[in-house]
């Protein structure tokens, strides 16, 4: 019987992760142009106007997915990658829970 679950080194592809950023520095222009009335009637001034701006706010949110998910991806350890992704990462192992002792000098010992 064979896993289907995603390692971690498929999950940090980088195509996928260009993908990503490409994906909301689309996004984040498109909102842009929306906003300054891009797709009225508007002046020719006013149009580029609005295309530089949207241009500027995709590559600065490009640029800002890129080195956010870079940094995250610095939280993983190397030893890890070729474990399976099965629960959540930031959860206790099973065997960590610890009951709840008293501190010295707690009123409740």
């Amino acid at each position: 019987m064979s896993d289907d679950r995603p390692t971690r080194r498929d999950l940090m592809k980088p195509v996928q992760l260009l993908g990503m950023a490409f994906g909301a520095a689309l996004f984040a222009g498109i909102v842009t142009l929306v906003s300054m009335g891009f797709f009225q009637q508007r002046t020719a001034e006013e149009a580029q106007a609005a295309v530089v701006l949207a241009l500027i706010i995709a590559g600065v949110s490009f640029i800002a997915v890129l080195v956010i998910v870079s940094l995250l991806l610095l939280a993983v350890d190397p030893a890890q990658i070729t474990k399976q992704v099965d629960k959540p990462v930031l959860l206790p192992e099973e065997g960590d829970e610890k009951p709840d002792a008293a501190a010295p000098g707690d009123p409740k010992a």
